[in-house]
């Protein structure tokens, strides 16, 4: 898929909670190739929603790693805390098209349901306030402030289901209504949440490919349905095996060890990093370094899809 100017333009969307690891850093480096190997533009966006969790000094490191790595981007960045007013008008679209309703559910009461569990452990919505009243509603508001949730089709209505193309994990479809029931577009501390947010981002600013860990996968469904109500392009996607510790755990910010902080020390190099995760995930058949540019070069879907089981990072060579 390209943008009206006929070219692809991916995004880079770190969030400002900590140093990157070795597993974003994965992630990033194949969005930025595929979009720079069809001579592509890249976005970079810091998602930084909830200003509570950010720190000045992740977003100072964030860029200062991409640009070390030299995974440049177009443009400026796009801070999601800047875009609340968006949000907002957004959400004021979906009211007024009866598509929103207040939710007073806490998370401990959702998890304790005994409702279906989706495969990330979050519960499917039964859709509990779903048919409250007025007077219901007024009497809650009183108690606790409340999530805002988007009304999805019941299962037996065709718009329920939706099918795309997952360029690493081919064709998918489900139905939002039993693999997530009605979903937040809003949290109760008034925090737009992420489903919105990446949806109304992305189509500003003309994303047209979107390249991430495939923990994400589960989160497109959600996102067409919110691209269709509001009228707004669809992207391609493409997920990717995540990179995982040797006892099957996906690597997080707690790994200090595998954090760019250690990586720089132990790497020195750009090059030398690149070359050797390149070589980790398959896109090379020696470990050589190699600059982002260069890999770009040679860079093919086809070396991504030849597996598509999670990697366990082996432990970085000491040079």
């Amino acid at each position: 898929m390209t943008n009206r100017t006929g070219r692809v333009v991916g995004r880079l969307a770190p969030s400002p909670t900590g140093r990157m690891h070795l597993g974003n850093i994965y992630a990033f480096l194949i969005a930025w190739l595929s979009a720079r190997s069809q001579n592509g533009l890249v976005h970079l966006r810091i998602e930084n929603l909830d200003t509570r969790a950010e720190d000045p000094r992740w977003t100072s490191l964030l860029l200062s790693d991409l640009e070390w790595l030299g995974l440049t981007w177009d443009g400026n960045p796009v801070y999601q805390r800047d875009r609340q007013d968006i949000y907002r008008e957004t959400e004021r679209e979906l009211q007024a098209k009866g598509l929103l309703y207040p939710c007073f559910c806490t998370r401990a009461e959702l998890h304790a349901a005994s409702a279906p569990h989706v495969s990330d452990g979050t519960p499917i919505y039964p859709g509990t306030c779903r048919k409250f009243s007025d007077a219901e509603i007024s009497k809650r508001s009183h108690t606790r402030p409340p999530a805002m949730r988007l009304i999805v089709p019941d299962e037996d209505d065709p718009a329920a289901t939706i099918a795309f193309q997952d360029r690493v994990f081919g064709s998918r479809s489900e139905n939002l209504a039993m693999t997530c029931g009605d979903f937040l577009i809003k949290r109760s501390d008034g925090i737009f949440a992420y489903q919105l947010a990446v949806v109304v981002d992305d189509a500003e600013m003309g994303i047209t490919e979107i390249v991430r860990g495939r923990d994400l996968l589960t989160s497109v469904p959600r996102q067409i349905y919110l691209q269709r109500l509001l009228s707004l392009p669809e992207p391609t996607y493409a997920h990717i095996p995540l990179l995982t510790a040797k006892d099957g755990r996906r690597l997080s910010k707690r790994d200090r060890d595998r954090d760019m902080e250690a990586l720089r020390e132990r790497f020195e190099t750009p090059e030398r990093l690149l070359g050797w995760l390149a070589y980790t995930v398959g896109l090379t058949a020696a470990y050589e370094p190699r600059t982002a540019d260069e890999l770009a070069l040679s860079f093919s879907w086809d070396l991504i899809r030849q597996h598509r089981q999670d990697i366990v990072a082996p432990e970085p060579p000491r040079e």
